[in-house]
C-alpha cells in the first residue's frame, strides 16, 4: 500500500468493515440458496433482473459507492445538516402518505421511474443524526422533562407516520432509540414502567377483563393496607396509588381493546392471538411453522449448502427477505447458525466499544443509535421466525434482500465509522 492509499484508509475501524463484508456476502450467498431450484444457469443468470440474488448484487454495488462517498465527506457535513436530514426524511414519508404505492399490504413506497424504495427505511438515519444532534447540543439538558419530551418526540413522530403506512413492523424499531436515551441518562424506572405496560398488554388479552379488575383491586387495597402509616404522614402518596389504579383499570378496560379493534389490522390481531394461543389459524400460523419445520429439519451440522429442502421448493414464503434466516438455519444447522449470530454479535459489541471510545458526544449518541437499530431488527426477526413474535415483516439486517435496507444499513455504518475516524475532533 502507497503513501496515498494508506492516507485514504486511515483512520478506518477494519474489524467492522471486515464484518459488514461478511454478513453482507451471507446475505447474498442465502439469497441465492432460497432461489436456486438445481437446473439453473447460474453464469448466465448472474445479472438478470428477474433474480433477487442478481439485484442484490447490483444495490451491494450501488452501497459500496454511497459507502465511498460518505468516506471522502467531511465528518462536520453530518453534523451541520443532521436537522435538514431528519426533516427531508419526514417530509418523504408524509410524501408516501399521499402519491405512494401499496406493496404487499402496506402503503409505504415511492416508485421514482422504475425505481422503488422505502423512505421509512431510510429515515432511520436520519432520525439518529438528529437524535444525535439534539442529545450533543449545548443547550440541551438532558436532565430536564421537557429536553426527553423533545428527544422522544423525535423518534415518534415518524414511527406515528409509518403507522399511517400500515408499516407496523418498522415503526417498532425506532423505539430503539429510547436505547440510546437510556444510556444518556434517561431514568431507569421508565423501563419498570415500559415493562409493567407489556405486562398489562398480555394481561388483558389472556385473562377475563372482571378477573383483572377484581385482581387490581386486591392488589390496590393490599398497597394501601401495608403503607397504611407513610399515607397517614402523607396523602398525596394515596392519590398516587389510587391514580396508578385508575390508568391500570382503565389500560386494561379500554385502551388496549381500542387498538386491538380500532388501529390494528384484522390479520395482525390474528397473528397476535395465535401466538399467544388463544386461537388455532392454520393459515395465520403457516408462515411460522414451515420456518420452524425448515430451521430444525438443519439439525446440529445442517444439510449442506444449496441442498436445503424446504429452502429449494418453496415451502417457506418470503424466504429472500423476512425469512431469510430458514436458509441459514436449513443449510448451516444449529452450529452455523449460532456462528452466524455470533458474527452480528461481535458486530454490535464492535460498535459499542468504538462508541465508548468517543470525545463527542454527537458520535457517541449516534453509534449507539446504529447499534441499537441493528439490535431491534435482528432480535425481533429471528423471534418472529422461530415463533417467539408475530410476523411484522421486519428483514435481518446486510443479509435480508433489498436495495432501501441495504443501502440503509451501509450508510447507517459507514457514517459511523466516517465519524469514529475524526474522533479527535470534538464534533458538538
Amino acid at each position: 500500500m502507497n503513501r496515498s492509499q494508506a492516507k485514504l484508509t486511515q483512520g478506518i475501524d477494519w474489524p467492522i468493515v471486515g464484518l459488514y463484508l461478511a454478513l453482507v456476502i451471507i446475505g447474498i450467498m442465502s439469497i441465492f440458496a432460497a432461489e436456486y431450484r438445481g437446473d439453473d444457469n447460474v453464469w448466465q443468470d448472474i445479472l438478470h433482473p428477474s433474480k433477487n440474488y442478481s439485484r442484490q448484487l447490483i444495490w451491494f454495488g450501488v452501497s459500496i459507492v454511497l459507502a465511498a462517498v460518505i468516506w471522502l465527506t467531511d465528518s462536520k457535513f453530518f453534523t451541520a445538516t443532521a436537522n435538514l436530514m431528519y426533516a427531508g426524511g419526514l417530509l418523504l414519508l408524509l410524501l408516501v402518505l399521499g402519491i405512494g404505492k401499496d406493496v404487499k399490504g402496506s402503503h409505504s413506497w415511492l416508485v421514482i421511474g422504475g425505481f422503488q424504495f422505502q423512505p421509512a427505511e431510510l429515515t432511520k438515519l436520519c432520525t439518529n443524526l438528529a437524535l444525535a444532534k439534539y442529545l450533543s447540543s449545548q443547550e440541551t439538558d438532558f436532565t430536564k422533562l421537557r429536553s426527553r419530551l423533545i428527544a422522544a418526540a423525535l423518534a415518534l413522530i415518524p414511527a406515528g407516520i409509518i403507522i399511517l403506512q400500515d408499516e407496523t413492523g418498522l415503526a417498532l424499531v425506532y423505539f430503539s432509540f429510547f436505547l440510546v436515551m437510556f444510556r444518556e441518562g434517561l431514568p431507569g424506572v421508565l423501563l419498570v414502567i415500559a415493562f409493567s405496560g407489556i405486562v398489562l398488554v398480555l394481561s388483558a388479552l389472556l385473562v377475563d377483563r372482571t378477573i383483572l379488575f377484581i385482581i387490581f383491586t386486591v392488589i390496590t387495597a393490599l398497597v394501601i393496607y401495608f403503607m397504611r402509616r407513610e399515607i397517614k404522614r402523607k396523602r398525596s402518596k394515596l392519590a398516587l396509588i389510587l391514580g396508578v389504579y385508575a390508568f391500570c383499570g382503565l389500560f386494561v378496560m379500554f385502551i388496549v381493546p381500542f387498538v386491538f379493534t380500532k388501529v390494528l389490522k384484522d390479520y395482525q390481531v390474528r397473528r397476535i392471538e395465535v401466538m399467544l394461543g388463544k386461537e388455532n389459524d392454520p393459515k395465520a400460523t403457516y408462515n411460522t411453522r414451515q420456518s420452524m419445520i425448515a430451521i430444525g429439519s438443519g439439525g446440529f451440522w445442517g444439510k449442506g449448502y444449496l441442498k436445503g429442502t424446504q429452502t429449494r421448493y418453496d415451502f417457506v414464503p418470503e424466504q429472500s427477505t423476512d425469512f431469510i434466516f430458514c436458509t441459514v438455519g436449513e443449510d448451516f444447522g444449529f452450529f452455523g447458525s449460532v456462528i452466524f449470530l455470533g458474527i452480528y454479535v461481535a458486530l454490535l459489541f464492535r460498535i459499542i466499544f468504538v462508541a465508548e471510545r468517543q470525545r463527542s458526544t454527537f458520535t457517541r449518541v449516534y453509534a449507539y443509535g446504529v447499534a441499537s437499530i441493528i439490535f431491534f431488527h435482528l432480535a425481533i426477526n429471528i423471534a418472529m421466525t422461530i415463533g417467539l413474535a408475530p410476523v411484522i415483516g421486519i428483514p435481518l439486517p446486510l443479509v435480508s434482500y433489498g436495495g432501501s435496507s441495504l443501502m440503509t444499513f451501509t450508510m447507517l455504518i459507514f457514517i459511523l465509522l466516517r465519524l469514529d475516524a475524526d474522533r479527535q475532533m470534538v464534533l458538538r
